[in-house]
């Protein structure tokens, strides 16, 4: 039975179409038929179709407001599986010279979904580990005493992490660093205060993330990173 339903559920995320249309909606954003039928080069009838499918399979779900119908992730687990699917993607070919220069654009900063990643939610995981204010443990992160009083100095409150499902933090492979980002509730309300802050701007049509003067600055007084605005 499982078996079946992952042939299932392989066979759906791995069309062509179904799967641009996927990786357009891990900016974390909701989309209507017709702006995914653009981001996958089809028509809106064959957008619909598979629209259709991934609703049916729930890997998708959609909300009504006014006379559109926006599409999303049914839930978090499916963009953590669509972005893991991209670090196969990333694998450097046999004899290729592994990349030494800081990276530009969606490798540099962007979201995953509802977190930080790139190279810059890279280091922002790393730097927090350095300091103990999370631990690492297989693909999990556990936030310290330490770390709690940190968040809380940031605007992050314990008794704000109210979801009983989601993980309150995680590891998530980044597809380009080829190390983990800080994904769950914690990567959730960290770039959502960053962003309040003003620290990035969204690039249009663009999972990628601008760090902002405003965020170079707080980003090194908050951890000592100093980053660039690529």
């Amino acid at each position: 039975m499982v078996e079946e339903k992952f042939i299932e559920l392989s066979s759906l995320v791995c069309e062509p179409s179904r799967a641009r249309m996927l990786w357009n909606l891990l900016d974390g954003k909701a989309y209507t038929a017709s702006e995914l039928a653009v981001a996958a080069d089809i028509s809106p009838t064959s957008a619909s179709n598979h629209l259709a499918k991934l609703l049916d399979a729930n890997l998708l779900k959609a909300e009504s407001q006014g006379r559109h119908r926006y599409f999303s992730f049914a839930t978090p687990e499916v963009a953590y599986a669509v972005e893991s699917l991209a670090n196969l993607a990333s694998h450097q070919l046999p004899g290729k010279a592994k990349q030494t220069e800081t990276p530009t654009g969606v490798r540099y900063c962007r979201t995953c979904y509802d977190h930080l990643a790139g190279y810059v939610g890279v280091k922002i995981a790393e730097e927090l580990t350095s300091r103990k204010l999370i631990t690492s443990s297989e693909d999990s992160y556990t936030v310290t005493a330490k770390g709690w009083k940190w968040l809380a100095d940031f605007d992050i409150a314990k008794d704000e992490i109210t979801s009983q499902r989601r993980p309150v933090a995680r590891q998530c492979l980044d597809w380009s660093e080829r190390r983990p980002h800080i994904a769950g509730q914690i990567g959730a309300l960290l770039l959502a205060k960053m962003l309040e802050k003003n620290w990035f701007k969204r690039v249009q049509f663009s999972r990628e993330l601008i760090i902002t003067a405003r965020g170079q600055k707080g980003i090194f007084d908050l951890l000592g990173i100093e980053l660039e605005s690529k």
